[in-house]
């Protein structure tokens, strides 16, 4: 944290004396907490506001400072999901939190909030893990699959097979797969060069259509959790007549790169698959499999010519790439395989957003420069250059903008404050990324300057001359004196009084107190006095005063 001193001194005249010192000491201290970041965890789908840490008890704080300090809790990204009770110190989740929902594809689940302090300022990291629970079944694509298979198909032939799916992960995920008892397959498993796992049936013994033209299998996933959760597909044999060339793909592996705002329509690759037999044998039509979803509703391929177009927005800050598998299959029903890989180029689609977390609405002329007034961060959902960032103040003003961590600044006063000259500022912060079309955002911030008592009334004139005929009537006026202050609201509000002399009569002079018009009190006889001197000092409302 950091520590400002600032001792002012400041004289009051009376007369030609100078009779008071006055001293003000402010301190501010802004403390925060980097280094630190509180972990803790909980299971997934648990009810709502449910415990997941004691705040206070892990750091040591008194329950009376959270609600002095204003203490509260904020989740990174645009929906909070955390409460904090500042009469219990306890963190809960406000809704239960779905693991699969929040962080999809995800072995981990980790969700960043920060908790903030003022009075002094600090902030603390933290990370909520939420655990898995098997919560979710293995899921096939399709409830039935049909494998066509060549009669004449040797023992040890594979035929690949559509993957289940389960939403969860880690022992909960998909562990194993089952083959219904039948006298010509078993079931093989196996993990490719890029990590993917796939499922083929192995073809044991020889198939003869004319004995029997389908087989009926059932397939069973299963998961590892306790108790353990599974899902079925039918998969359906169809034994085809003999046909003894299969489709051959010109790659076995397309790769693509694609820009995240390349148009609907556009020609992302174009698979290509030989068939040197004649007739329908020879005929190819093209299909994905082992194909996720989104890809699925992202690509349309043609399945004649081979052709793949996108048919939706690419997002690279939703996924960087997409992985395909098209399948070539003859008209006799023997089909191969090839893989359609797709990386999606980041362009700069994303402005930096301001997110306000503190902002002292009103400050004090005589505060020290580097006073903290506000405290924000900055995101860009980009990535490279194109997701880094710059903030900077608009215009020539006493304040100035410094880093902290994650992307945090604080906005600090830069030099000494005057209310008499600036009563208020409208501070417009922009924040630009670093994109080759740089983009940026802007985030205005109101401040007011509050008014202290630093400056004492002065008279219009040093020395007021007026006359009056002698034999004048009682409390006849015969003038006015006049003082103003710089300063505002009760600062300003300025109040006449005569100055005592020691030894002296009082004169026959009165000042209005509020006004500062002049009185005779009573009549005056020229042969007796012919000039009358008072001192008159005005005084302010500050406190302590200010006066002349």
């Amino acid at each position: 944290g950091w520590l400002f001193w600032r001792v002012m001194a400041c004289g009051r005249r009376s007369g030609d004396t100078k009779r008071q010192v006055i001293l003000f000491i402010v301190c501010i201290c802004v403390c925060q907490s980097g280094a630190e970041t509180l972990r803790y965890s909980l299971p997934e789908e648990m009810e709502r506001d449910s415990f997941v840490a004691n705040i206070a008890k892990d750091l040591g704080v008194p329950l009376s400072q959270l609600a002095a300090r204003k203490a509260r809790v904020v989740s990174e990204g645009n929906e909070q999901l955390f409460r904090l009770n500042q009469n219990t110190g306890v963190l809960t989740a406000k809704e239960p939190l779905d693991r699969e929902e929040i962080c999809p594809q995800s072995d981990t689940c980790k969700l960043v909030f920060k908790l903030f302090f003022e009075n002094p300022l600090q902030l603390i990291r933290g990370e909520v893990e939420v655990r898995d629970i098997n919560d979710n079944s293995p899921v096939f694509p399709e409830k039935e699959m049909v494998v066509e298979i060549l009669e004449t198909a040797s023992p040890g032939s594979r035929f690949p097979l559509e993957s289940a799916q389960d939403k969860d992960v880690g022992i909960n995920g998909l562990q194993n797969y089952s083959l219904g008892p039948n006298p010509h397959f078993s079931l093989a498993t196996g993990t490719a060069k890029d990590g993917v796992k796939y499922l083929e049936l192995v073809l044991q013994h020889q198939l003869d259509r004319e004995e029997q033209g389908e087989l009926n299998l059932l397939l069973t996933a299963t998961d590892g959790g306790s108790p353990p959760r599974s899902g079925t597909a039918q998969v359906r044999i169809v034994v085809l007549d003999a046909n003894d060339n299969i489709p051959v793909f010109e790659r076995e592996i397309y790769e693509v790169r694609l820009a995240e705002n390349s148009p609907l329509e556009q020609l992302v690759a174009r698979v290509s698959a030989a068939d040197p037999d004649e007739g329908s044998n020879g005929k190819v039509r093209y299909t994905l499999t082992q194909t996720s979803e989104r890809s699925r509703q992202l690509f349309q391929l043609n399945p004649t010519t081979g052709e793949i177009r996108l048919a939706g927005k690419l997002d690279f800050e939703e996924a960087k790439s997409h992985k395909m598998v098209v399948k070539a299959t003859d008209g006799g029903g023997l089909s191969a395989n090839c893989k359609v890989q797709v990386e999606v180029l980041d362009v700069n689609d994303n402005a930096p957003e301001i997110a306000l977390t503190s902002l002292t609405a009103s400050i004090p002329e005589d505060a020290p420069p580097r006073t903290v007034v506000a405290l924000f961060s900055v995101r860009d959902r980009d990535s490279g250059d194109n997701g880094r960032t710059e903030c900077s103040i608009d215009g020539d003003l006493p304040f100035s903008l410094t880093p902290t961590f994650d992307n945090y600044y604080e906005l600090r006063t830069s030099a000494a404050l005057d209310r008499e000259r600036t009563a208020e500022y409208n501070i417009t912060i922009t924040a630009t990324d670093w994109g080759t079309k740089r983009l940026s955002s802007q985030e205005s911030i109101f401040v007011q300057i509050s008014d202290v008592n630093d400056n004492p009334p002065e008279f219009t004139q040093e020395v007021y001359t007026m006359s009056v005929t002698e034999n004048n009537s009682p409390m006849l006026r015969i003038g006015s004196m006049k003082a103003t202050d710089a300063d505002t609201g009760k600062n300003a509000r300025v109040n006449y009084a005569l100055v005592r002399q020691e030894g002296k009569e009082q004169p026959e002079i009165s000042v209005n107190a509020e006004n500062g018009d002049v009185y005779i009190l009573r009549p005056l006889d020229y042969e007796k006095v012919r000039a009358l001197e008072v001192t008159v000092r005005a005084a302010d409302g500050g406190s302590p005063p200010l006066s002349a």
